[in-house]
């Protein structure tokens, strides 16, 4: 990111906080693990560029679908720091994740489907259980439910 310039006002932690509604604490880990990307006043204190409200926006979209901060930083550095991602670029970025997406909520919709198989009984080492004990394995082993008990 470059130094603030008379067109493009920098905003301080507090205002990006504020406005992207994280705390000036996740921000400065955001900036620590290369998410975003500030520059220091004179005075030292941190400034923003406004472009990092969207880059916010996407790290928090892209964390409660539950993406690895390092899957957006390795998505986000493909791109200058600071920059404003164009439409053709978002997606490209969104179209990565959506895959990782599809294939989260394929295997989510079968652990649901599969769980009201054997959530029942409380005993995870019944023959029937494809989930949690294919070919009744864990019945060889003893009693009871063996993955839960196991230390």
């Amino acid at each position: 990111m470059t130094k603030e310039t008379s067109s493009t006002p920098l905003l301080s932690v507090g205002i990006v906080a504020k406005r992207s509604g994280v705390a000036i604490s996740t921000i400065h880990f955001y900036e620590a693990k290369g998410l975003i990307t500030s520059v220091r006043n004179e005075g030292n204190q941190r400034r923003y560029a406004p472009v990092v409200l969207r880059h916010i926006a996407v790290i928090k979209v892209a964390q409660r679908t539950g993406i690895p901060l390092e899957v957006i930083r390795d998505a986000l550095s493909r791109y200058p720091p600071g920059s404003r991602l164009s439409a053709t670029q978002w997606k490209t970025l969104a179209s990565g994740w959506r895959d990782d997406l599809d294939d989260r909520i394929k295997k989510l919709v079968r652990l649901r489907d599969e769980l009201n198989q054997c959530i029942g009984c409380g005993c995870l080492s019944l023959k029937d259980c494809p989930m949690r004990n294919p070919g009744d394995m864990l019945g060889a082993k003893g009693p009871g439910a063996r993955i839960l008990e196991r230390p």
